[in-house]
């Protein structure tokens, strides 16, 4: 398709601002599988426009408005999301590959089955977004809000999650292999099996955390708050949870073979089954099958 010209593209911005304020003579922006690659977006207010299967690489977009916008199988590798408004828009199946998006609002944001690998998501709000079934391999998600976002069969591998709000988000059967979860906070999450071998969650708040069947083996849990977490079943072995917190923690017949458990609190926990054998129980707190 034929480049489009600077003449073109004020005509279809006007009609789409007039569109946008019901206007007359008003059009929706539709740049459905067209080529945008050399155009600079930045800024631009294209809120609920059309950008289908668009090829957007390399495109700077930082501080626009694309709410509620449709970007389905867009291809937007190694574009500039910096600050966008990107609330309610559909990134399904659209690949964002090494793309930046640190800071960009993505409240209630459908990315379902898309390609986020290394994607820069630092300090990005995607509460209540749904990300399930993405590639977000290697993503930076430092303190990212992720509060009640769905990452369902997702993964997330590598990527960096530290501090990180997680609150009630759900990351069910979701790969999370040697990521980083230091001072994230988890409280409520669902994470029934989850694989997090190798995971880094020192400090993490895991309060009330769902990891039924999750596998934990090798994790790093030292002073981690595991408070009410239901753990049944739960592989951990080879852990370290050195001075962690398992106050009313449910660990029925969860594997904590070889499991470094010095210092840690099990407070009224529940270990009925659990295989504790070559465990490290120096100075733990409280040890003992609640009743």
């Amino acid at each position: 398709m034929k480049p489009l010209s600077s003449d073109q593209l004020e005509d279809i911005y006007e009609k789409h601002a007039k569109y946008l304020r019901k206007e007359d003579g008003g059009e929706q922006a539709n740049f459905s599988s067209m080529d945008l690659r050399n155009i600079d977006l930045s800024n631009r207010n294209l809120r609920e426009a059309n950008l289908f299967r668009a090829n957007l690489k390399g495109v700077n977009l930082v501080s626009a408005n694309l709410t509620d916008a449709n970007l389905e199988r867009a291809n937007l590798e190694e574009a500039n999301l910096s600050f966008a408004k990107l609330a309610g828009i559909n990134f399904s199946d659209a690949n964002l590959c090494c793309a930046n998006l640190s800071g960009a609002k993505l409240t209630g944001a459908s990315i379902t089955d898309a390609n986020l690998e290394v994607v820069n998501l630092e300090g990005a709000n995607l509460m209540g977004a749904d990300c399930s079934d993405s590639n977000i391999r290697g993503a930076n998600l430092k303190n990212a809000n992720l509060m009640g976002a769905n990452f369902n069969d997702a993964n997330l591998a590598g990527s960096n999650l530290c501090g990180a709000n997680l609150t009630c988000a759900t990351l069910c059967d979701t790969l999370l292999t040697g990521v980083n979860l230091e001072e994230a906070n988890l409280m409520g999450a669902k994470l029934t099996d989850a694989n997090l071998s190798g995971a880094n969650l020192q400090g993490a708040n895991l309060l009330e955390v769902l990891l039924t069947d999750a596998n934990l083996s090798g994790a790093n849990l030292h002073t981690a708050n595991l408070t009410s977490a239901k753990l049944t079943d739960t592989n951990l072995s080879g852990a370290n949870l050195k001075d962690a917190n398992l106050m009313d923690a449910d660990l029925e017949d969860a594997n904590l073979s070889g499991t470094n458990l010095s210092g840690a609190n099990f407070e009224h926990a529940y270990i009925e089954g659990a295989n504790i054998r070559d465990a490290d129980l120096t100075d733990v707190i409280n040890l003992a099958t609640r009743k």
